[in-house]
């Protein structure tokens, strides 16, 4: 049995787990990732990697999936917002401490990775997976093949425009689709429905203690699912955005099935069936076209670690 590591890198948080041919995680470590200090977050990710490596002797290599732009060769993070890595050989430096081969990807890419082959994307050759967080993640399958683009960098669609001059975006741009379409900007119109008419959003600011400031994801999810009108809304406008997003999406790159991941998506068919109406919609030659299939992802938080450990393989 083949037997890789795969690390997921975030801001917050490093988790590993050895995964097996078939993707199953067989051992899972989780420690705090020292985000402001490079050095210990490379030594951070030795750690993990040493300690899962010393309970399964045949590990033969290990996957790394972070955010930010990875160069072509998957060895340097170039970019990471979460992290102090500017230009950062992270290949070489987990490989010097761990004595295994390292494959370094972006952490959208790798999730997509792991649903195409064991989660929702099962089958489908042509894939794009976005994760609804934070922010937008992307990756994107053509021909079964992992799309990274010439320099390694593609698949970003979270920052492509959608309002000009819109709002301010952490890429440093404006207008940018995950300020219309994730997880943040749900809490956005939730909270700002809430200032402009708190009479309308009662229940919002019940469940957030009765501030604005303390609505956040849950809050809106769970009020949606009572029924409440305004966190309805929210999520109709933020659905609308992301359908037509997508739709824009099939234009480009016609794919078999859209994914849907991230924490937005455990809001289900709340989220789900508004985004399928907006995109059929917003479909150019609706009517006369197949329409692509749009799923929740299966792995859950599993994805990112799933994914980077079986490119290690390839």
């Amino acid at each position: 049995m083949a037997l890789t590591i795969g690390v997921d890198v975030g801001g917050t948080k490093v988790a590993a787990g050895v995964v097996d041919d078939r993707g199953t995680i067989l051992e899972k470590v989780r420690r705090p990732t020292p985000s402001t200090n490079p050095k210990e977050t490379a030594e951070v990710i030795a750690e993990v990697v040493d300690l899962l490596k010393g309970k399964f002797e045949d590990v033969s290599a290990v996957g790394l999936g972070t955010a930010g732009f990875v160069d072509e060769t998957r060895s340097t993070v170039l970019f990471a917002p979460n992290l102090a890595w500017r230009d950062e050989p992270i290949k070489q430096k987990v490989e010097e401490q761990v004595g295994l081969p390292v494959v370094v990807e972006n952490d959208a890419n790798a999730t997509a990775w792991g649903e195409a082959r064991f989660g929702a994307g099962r089958g489908e050759d042509f894939i794009v997976l976005i994760t609804l967080g934070t922010g937008i993640g992307c990756g994107i399958i053509i021909n079964g093949e992992l799309y990274r683009g010439r320099f390694g960098i593609g698949a970003e669609a979270g920052h492509f425009r959608v309002v000009p001059d819109g709002r301010r975006c952490g890429c440093g741009n404006r207008g940018c689709w995950e300020q219309y379409a994730s997880g943040n900007a749900l809490v956005h119109e939730a909270r700002e429905l809430a200032r402009v008419s708190p009479a309308m959003a009662g229940r919002l600011l019940e469940l957030g203690d009765g501030r604005p400031e303390g609505i956040s994801g849950p809050e809106i999810t769970e009020a949606a699912r009572e029924g409440d009108k305004a966190a309805l809304e929210c999520f109709r406008t933020v659905a609308q955005w992301t359908g037509q997003g997508l739709a824009d999406l099939a234009a480009i790159l016609d794919p078999g099935a859209f994914i849907i991941g991230g924490g937005l998506s455990d809001a289900g068919d709340l989220l789900l069936d508004p985004v399928r109406a907006a995109f059929g919609d917003a479909l150019t030659g609706r009517g006369h076209r197949p329409v692509a299939d749009i799923r929740i992802a299966e792995l859950g938080s599993a994805a990112g670690i799933v994914g980077a450990a079986d490119l290690a393989r390839t």
